[in-house]
């Protein structure tokens, strides 16, 4: 293992963060338990304090077939993994093109698009070096109980790549904001849509500083040049009160704060 000094204005898409030495695990390193594991930055709000940060090194970054199997490595960028499926004719993984970032934070957070979710097409997943059947752990809207560190996955092979699917997938982004972010902010409560809900308290639109609320699609923090923590924070808050307030609707954050 290794510190490197990572920019969070610059590594994380929302553009937010100091610099921050950030621990860098490589193969057969024993994994730290008093430091957060960071991803590519894609679902992330770096504080000016944050806890003590590691990432998986190049070690983790990977991809490949043993018998009927696709092993990849929690490092491995989706761009990658989605490039191997089309180039291998694989089914299954036509939503992970929708979704930014590395492997291991979309098992993290169980990531999907509508219906297609990770945990649906997950085999298993290495943590803390024993593999666990992806059945096993608990999981759910945007969530998964891992209890340790994944660092592998494992998919059973199926053939037969849609690009049909493919394309209506992609077809979904052309309604998110071009500013950087971090994507949904909010979880979508039970039968609602946090940007609806967002939108419905007049927050559309609504700026502090260079944070904002898109007027694209409202569930989205934009940073519109030289946004800081305290304003989207500010921002998050006054969603939350005002969604509570009206709608007595408890909103949760998606995306991850540091």
């Amino acid at each position: 293992m290794f510190v490197k000094t990572i920019d969070f204005s610059k590594f994380t898409s929302i553009k937010i963060g100091p610099k921050v030495d950030v621990l860098v695990i490589e193969k057969d390193d024993v994994i730290p338990k008093d430091r957060y594991l960071v991803g590519h930055g894609n679902n992330l709000l770096i504080s000016p304090n944050p806890p003590l940060l590691m990432m998986l090194g190049d070690d983790f970054d990977f991809i490949k077939i043993e018998d009927d199997y696709l092993y990849v490595g929690c490092a491995t960028p989706t761009g990658r993994l989605i490039s191997f499926a089309k180039k291998h004719d694989l089914s299954g993984f036509e939503f992970i093109s929708k979704l930014p970032g590395s492997i291991g934070g979309m098992v993290a957070m169980n990531a999907g698009v509508k219906e297609y979710e990770i945990f649906n097409i997950l085999e298993s997943i290495r943590i803390n070096n024993e593999w666990i059947e992806a059945k096993a752990i608990e999981h759910g809207y945007r969530f998964a109980k891992l209890n340790g560190i994944a660092t592998e996955v494992k998919f059973r092979i199926k053939k037969g790549f849609s690009k049909e699917l493919l394309n209506t997938l992609l077809s979904l982004r052309n309604n998110q904001p071009k500013f950087p972010s971090a994507g949904s902010l909010f979880k979508n409560p039970p039968n609602e849509f946090a940007g609806k809900l967002i939108e419905d308290v007049g927050l559309k639109g609504k700026q502090i500083g260079g944070m904002a609320w898109s007027e694209m699609h409202a569930n989205f923090l934009v940073n519109k040049g030289n946004g800081i923590f305290e304003d989207a924070i500010t921002l998050i808050n006054l969603a939350k009160k005002l969604v509570l307030e009206q709608y007595n609707i408890a909103l949760k954050e998606e995306v991850k704060i540091l």
